[in-house]
């Protein structure tokens, strides 16, 4: 066999998986919505069991349901018939995921959910299944061809209902308004969560923030830029709201210009209207902003926008934080 009919032989098998998406797709109606409205209705958490490689699949879609707002654990049915069905409450929904809908360890666990009350929300492959015909809603993969050239190992079954997954995991994130800061609570470690860390956790405030009011001298306005050591103040008005910036770029324009340091204030040299940070944006989005008009500095402004705090460029990146 050639390199060009392994090849082709991988792209046969990818081809059938995404034939398999598309008629997944085609067969969504309002069953869907239905389960959707079930899991947003849910006051508990959602149970998500299955054996074999539905159980491989089902452990990931319970995974991404609790990573983006969605209270979720895995159920290993075996287990779950020998005593852990206790996990299982009533206020809780159920989705049991079975290619044939006849796996002996998930349909067993049915009776047990009827004498709950607990919604069943079926993912199968055979709309007469037992596991199908005894749920509250089923959803129905339609797949007609599995990838495998026997037609034996589950392959575009699994994609499908990993994909199913997604598709009601996203969906719910969204009606639930689920934000970027709201995942960055629930991913802290690794390059994920240092990505997703917020302004407020890299910031200086209080005594740190270099601030200035517009009628301070010039030689004043150095000494506070020198002791705090950004290389940039914060200017504000009467109101002690934010009305420029001065940095050491604006020190040298001012000296080039043949500025006078004596008779000067902080009103002559800052630059109007600077770009802020606030401080639950991420810190990512920080960066972007200073990269995009090339400034090392962002002033931290609450609501009112009155100075709290300053990020400066070395703050993202000693947080291993980039683009």
């Amino acid at each position: 066999m050639n390199e060009e009919e392994i090849l082709q032989r991988a792209r046969r098998v990818i081809d059938r998986e995404i034939e398999g998406i598309k008629k997944l797709r085609d067969a969504l109606d309002s069953r869907f919505a239905k389960a959707v409205e079930l899991i947003l209705a849910c006051n508990g958490k959602v149970i998500v069991t299955g054996i074999g490689k539905s159980g491989h699949i089902a452990r990931k879609i319970a995974s991404t349901l609790a990573s983006t707002g969605t209270p979720a654990h895995y159920l290993h049915p075996s287990e779950a018939l020998h005593g852990d069905l206790g996990v299982i409450d009533s206020k809780d929904v159920v989705i049991a995921i079975s290619s044939s809908g006849e796996s002996r360890e998930v349909v067993e666990i049915i009776p047990y959910l009827k004498m709950l009350g607990v919604p069943l929300i079926a993912v199968t492959n055979r709309e007469g299944s037992t596991l199908a015909r005894y749920s509250d809603v089923h959803l129905f993969l339609n797949v007609e061809c599995e990838a495998c050239p026997l037609q034996l190992a589950p392959t575009t079954t699994s994609t499908a209902t990993l994909v199913l997954g997604d598709a009601i995991a996203m969906t719910l994130l969204e009606l639930r308004g689920f934000t970027a800061e709201d995942f960055a609570l629930r991913h802290p470690a690794g390059t994920l969560g240092r990505k997703l860390r917020l302004v407020r956790d890299l910031y200086h405030t209080g005594e740190e923030l270099p601030v200035v009011r517009e009628e301070d001298p010039m030689r004043e306005v150095i000494l506070e830029m020198t002791s705090k050591g950004f290389g940039a103040t914060a200017v504000v008005n009467e109101e002690g709201r934010l009305t420029g910036i001065i940095t050491d770029g604006d020190l040298r324009r001012f000296v080039r210009r043949g500025g006078d340091f004596d008779r000067s204030s902080a009103r002559d040299v800052m630059t109007r209207n600077p770009k802020t940070a606030k401080p639950e944006e991420m810190a990512m989005e920080a960066l972007r902003r200073m990269e995009e008009h090339k400034i090392t500095v962002l002033i931290v402004t609450d609501g009112d926008r009155k100075p709290i705090g300053i990020i400066h460029l070395h703050d993202i990146l000693r947080a291993e934080i980039n683009l």
